[in-house]
Parts: structure tokens; sequence; C-alpha cells
């Protein structure tokens, strides 16, 4: 009988040298709410079981990638009216495109570049 892992929840912590200009991004911009936050620290939920935080390069153990081999996916219902939401704050998100897995995608940066996808079933 192989046993598995059994997770409760999910967090993926982003280290970064822009810290406090990333934070804002995914408080201000993108709406996350914060669960948990300290002097370098934020940690937004994403939903039930899941968060996504960022924390100051200068005060962890672990250096920012930045944003080198990292992409954020978060599906939505509507990817038109995410896509103009982002776009009216001014954040540059891509063209939206159709993708073979039957979806359709546009990505943007945060500003330590950490590449997002969002992404929605057609």
């Amino acid at each position: 009988m192989t046993q598995t892992l059994a997770i409760k929840n999910f967090n993926t912590i982003l280290y970064c040298k822009k810290w406090r200009q990333t934070a804002v991004f995914y408080k201000d911009d993108l709406k996350l709410p914060i669960s948990f936050e300290t002097e370098w620290f934020v940690e937004f939920k994403v939903s039930d079981r899941a968060c996504l935080s960022v924390a100051d390069e200068s005060k962890a153990t672990i250096n920012s990638s930045n944003g080198a081999g990292i992409t954020l996916t978060f599906q939505t219902d509507d990817i038109h009216k995410a896509w103009e939401l982002l776009h009216n704050k001014g954040l540059a998100p891509g063209s939206i495109k159709e993708h073979a897995w039957g979806a359709e995608v546009f990505y943007l940066f945060d500003p330590e570049g950490h590449r997002i996808e969002i992404w929605s079933l057609m």
C-alpha cells in the first residue's frame, strides 16, 4: 500500500529584491486579501487552501530569483473582464490567446519579474 503526503494547505513564497513594490502589486493591483503580515513578509489568501507570500530577500535566508523560471497561474471565470480590469489599472497585460488545451490565457509580470498567467476555460 502506498501512502501519500496529506497536504492541508498550499503556500508559494516569492523572495524579492523589490519586496515593497511587489507586495503593493498583489495587495492593491490584484486585490488579494492579506492573511498575515510582518515588516518584511506578507501572505495573501488566494483561495480557501492556497496562499501566495512575498518576502524581503534582505531579511530572508533565500535570495530572489529575479522572476526567473517562475509562472504563477490564476484561473478566472471571465478572462475578458480580468484583462480589462488589469489593463485599466495600467498593468499592461499581454493579449488574450487561445491555447490548444481549451483555454484562453494572457500574461503579465509583477514588479519582481515573476510571470503571471491568467486563464479561463473556453
